[in-house]
């Protein structure tokens, strides 16, 4: 019997919760070491997971099957495309950045403060929503995938509602009743979003008779399950408004800015940038594979609400007074690329959505992480409070200066390359809605330079007189994503060899082909 490497990329993180948690209270700094060499050491298990798979062999591999809850053909299935492959090195690479970045966030409040704030369960809770995603993005079985979907909604709200950003302008009782409210808000739409997606699985099943996603897809594929056009619409509605929540795609996105405001800057870089992440890929690997008709049907529509995203949220980050919140929308913005590129059904468009998910969580935690170490330094999340940062702090202006540029998608850094993708994918089969989305690069050009103008440049106020600059364990953290951000801007076929293949499989799936050239290419 061979290595259950995939199982074991998945508990490790889960074991190291349980034994985070276990270490005594007045142990607070051994809990922080012991979470970080856990990521680490689950960071070793995804790069094997990466040098091991093949993109060139089949199409799910490193394989784990075993029977589970054999009287409802519940299975504990694992297996690996090239997407997945990506998105569980992409979350394995940024937990260790969020744990260092967040080595104090849960240190005791000051003396006389009501709220305790319990160090171990901080780092404990990271783990296990690492363990949950990791899981959700190997599970080939749709009731697996569906049990961590949703159990990954309890730990991050305990990481909002708990342990909330200290930088509140109305004081403590008011930063807890607005963690409270955000923390709820996030989990009533999920679990919304997830009832309705459990119906549809009870659906599937009846339909089916199993949850193996493989065994679905080859029989829709060789035509031993016939499901009713009306059926196939209804189910992949289910499927598709539980991730479009989770995504966040406009109407639905409205719990993002409250989390992310709320959050401390390394927990809102877990929602956005890793949990956020479970969603579109969810599209990819269960909406188009289990329902390819009913995801051409609904590709318009989709069309359309990607499109809104990519200009709302764009439009509401330009007038945003809150550094967080300006950030959120900026994703909400960045998630309707995502999803155009999905449903542009271009191997062009899903490639760039695919590579945009990854670039979109290295360029997200940098910009973030960056300016929650600004605004631990200041005590404000208000743009207005800031100015003249860069005399005083040069490292951390410029830092915070490549994580913008990168959120604009400047050429020469990650995101640009697949946004690139996104918009060619789109315009070869959708021109007018291609056309309509590069608004969107304007715009993101109009919110980030605005952002640095505010904070950095101009005259240095009073407040940020002595702020000093980066320090060690922040360079550590910074440092090697916006290497990551530069080497892939210049060089991303790593990522594209790796994703490639998996895309061809997936147009190949709703019975999809690029769009010919109208004019040939000269020889």
């Amino acid at each position: 019997m061979s290595f259950p490497l995939l199982t074991a990329t998945a508990v490790l993180p889960a074991l190291g919760a349980i034994a985070t948690a276990a270490v005594p209270a007045a142990r607070r700094t051994a809990a922080k070491w012991l979470a970080l060499i856990v990521s680490l050491a689950t960071l070793v298990l995804a790069a094997v997971v990466l040098v091991r798979f093949d993109p060139d062999g089949d199409r799910y591999q490193l394989t784990e099957s075993h029977a589970w809850i054999k009287e409802f053909g519940v299975r504990y299935e694992l297996g690996v495309d090239g997407i997945a492959v990506a998105m569980i090195a992409l979350t394995a690479l940024l937990i260790p950045f969020i744990i260092l970045a967040g080595w104090h966030d849960a240190d005791p409040l000051e003396t006389g403060s009501k709220r305790w704030r319990p160090t171990q369960g901080f780092f404990a809770l990271i783990l296990l929503v690492e363990a949950m995603v990791i899981i959700s993005f190997e599970a080939t079985d749709v009731f697996l995938f569906y049990i961590f979907f949703e159990a990954m909604l309890i730990p991050m709200y305990f990481l909002i509602g708990g342990f909330g950003d200290r930088a509140h302008e109305h004081g403590e009782e008011a930063a807890s009743t607005q963690r409270s409210y955000a923390a709820v808000k996030f989990l009533l739409y999920n679990l919304v979003g997830g009832l309705i997606m459990l119906a549809a699985v009870i659906g599937l099943y009846v339909v089916a008779g199993n949850f193996s996603l493989t065994q679905i897809a080859e029989a829709r594929a060789n035509g031993t399950l016939d499901m009713a056009t009306s059926t196939e619409r209804w189910l992949f509605l289910g499927f598709f408004f539980a991730f479009a929540v989770k995504a966040p795609l406009w109407p639905l996105h409205t719990w993002l800015p409250n989390a992310m405001q709320e959050s401390t800057a390394p927990v809102a870089v877990l929602i956005t940038a890793v949990v956020d992440k479970v969603g579109t890929f969810a599209m990819l690997r269960f909406c188009l594979q289990l329902f390819p008709e009913a995801s051409t049907w609904a590709t318009p529509a989709i069309l359309v609400l990607a499109l809104i995203s990519i200009i709302y949220g764009a439009l509401l980050a330009v007038g945003q007074r809150d550094i967080k919140r300006l950030v959120a929308y900026a994703s909400i913005s960045h998630f309707g690329f995502i999803v155009l590129g999905i449903f542009a059904m271009t191997s062009q468009g899903q490639s760039g959505a695919t590579l945009y998910m990854v670039n979109h969580g290295i360029s997200t935690a940098a910009l973030m992480l960056v300016a929650g170490f600004l605004i631990s330094r200041r005590g404000s999340r208000l743009i207005a409070d800031y100015g003249g940062v860069q005399k005083v702090a040069p490292v951390l202006a410029g830092t915070f200066l490549i994580g913008g540029l990168a959120t604009l998608s400047l050429p020469g850094l990650a995101p640009f390359v697949s946004e690139f993708l996104v918009l060619v994918g789109t315009f070869a089969r959708y021109p007018v809605i291609g056309i309509i989305a590069t608004v969107g690069i304007v715009l993101a050009a109009l919110y980030t330079l605005v952002l640095y103008q505010r904070t950095m440049t101009g005259p240095v106020k009073a407040e940020v007189e002595g702020m000093p600059d980066l320090r060690v364990r922040e360079l550590v953290v910074v440092a090697p994503l916006i290497v990551l951000l530069i080497f892939l801007g210049v060089y991303p076929k790593p990522v594209t060899d790796i994703v490639n293949p998996a895309v061809k499989q997936t147009l190949s799936d709703v019975q999809k082909k690029d769009p010919q050239p109208e004019v040939e290419a000269s020889k």
